[in-house]
C-alpha cells in the first residue's frame, strides 16, 4: 500500500493542538506522511516537537513572508542547528499583500533569499508561498541550486505553469481542486511527474467541505478528483504522487 504525502500542512498551528494525538494516530493508521511547514520561530519549534512525537511528521522550518518583518536570526540558527534532522525549509516566499512600503518589500526579499541560501547550503527542498509574486520568484530561483522546489497552492496562469514545468519545479493542489474550475484546468496542464497534493490546513474550504477545519484525511478527495481529471486510476495516481513526493524530499 502506498503512502499518502501531504506536501504542505500547518500541523504546528494552534488550531490543531487539542486534536493532535488523534491526528497523529490517524496518520499512522492511514499511512499518511505530512510536510509540516512553519511560519516563524514559535511554530518552527512546535514543528520540531511534533517530529519528536511522530516520524510521519516531516519537519519544514522557516519564515513565512507575513512574518518577515520580525527578527529572523533565531529561525536561521534553528535551521543551522537542526540541518541533519529537518526535511526541508518552509513556508518561505514573497507576498506583497503583507507589506506597505518598498523597505518592507526589500526585507521580505532578503529573508526569502537568506532561506534559499540555507536550503542550498544544506541541500534541502523548499516549500514556497508565491501569491501574486511568481514573476519575482522565477527571477530569483535560478541563482540557487536547490534539490526540490515546490510552488505550493499553485495560483499562477497557464504560461507561469509552463515556466514551472520547464524548470522542473513541483506544484501542488489542495481541496480547492474539488470544486474550482480554474484549478482543475491548471491541473490538466500539469506534468503528472511534477504534481503533489496538499491540504494547507487549517485553511477552511467551502462547498462540500463546509468551512470545517481542514483535516489531513481530505487528501483522498483531492487525489480522487485529480485522478478523474487526468483519466488515471486512483491507485496509479497515488503511486505517482508517492514517487513525486519522495523525489521532492530527496528520499
Amino acid at each position: 500500500m502506498s503512502w499518502i504525502y501531504d506536501a504542505h500542512i500547518h500541523l504546528s498551528d494552534p488550531e490543531y493542538k487539542s486534536d493532535m494525538d488523534m491526528i497523529l494516530n490517524y496518520m499512522d493508521l492511514l499511512k499518511i506522511k505530512a510536510c509540516c511547514v512553519s511560519m516563524d520561530l514559535e511554530t518552527s519549534n512546535e514543528t520540531m516537537n511534533l517530529y519528536e512525537k511522530s516520524k510521519n511528521v516531516l519537519p519544514f522550518i522557516g519564515i513565512h513572508p507575513e512574518m518577515a518583518q520580525k527578527e529572523s536570526e533565531p529561525v536561521y540558527d534553528l535551521i543551522e542547528e537542526n540541518n541533519e534532522i529537518i526535511s526541508g525549509i518552509g513556508e518561505i516566499g514573497l507576498d506583497r499583500t503583507y507589506i506597505d512600503t518598498d523597505d518592507e518589500w526589500n526585507v521580505q526579499k532578503e529573508v526569502f533569499s537568506k532561506q534559499l541560501s540555507l536550503a542550498e547550503k544544506f541541500n534541502k527542498p523548499v516549500s514556497i508561498h508565491s501569491r501574486k509574486t511568481l514573476s519575482d520568484i522565477f527571477e530569483i530561483l535560478p541563482s540557487y541550486k536547490i534539490p526540490g522546489i515546490l510552488l505550493h497552492w499553485f495560483d499562477g496562469n497557464k504560461s507561469q505553469l509552463r515556466t514551472a514545468m520547464d524548470n522542473g519545479y513541483f506544484v501542488s493542489y489542495g481541496p480547492l481542486l474539488v470544486y474550482a474550475n480554474d484549478k482543475q484546468t491548471l491541473l490538466t496542464k500539469t506534468d503528472p511527474s511534477q504534481l503533489l497534493v496538499e491540504t494547507d490546513g487549517p485553511v477552511r474550504f467551502s462547498r462540500c467541505f463546509e468551512y470545517k477545519t481542514t483535516e489531513i484525511m481530505f487528501l483522498s478527495s483531492v487525489i480522487f478528483c485529480a485522478s478523474k481529471l487526468l483519466h488515471i486510476s486512483y491507485e496509479k495516481l497515488l503511486e505517482q504522487i508517492e514517487d513525486n513526493s519522495k523525489r521532492f524530499l530527496g528520499i
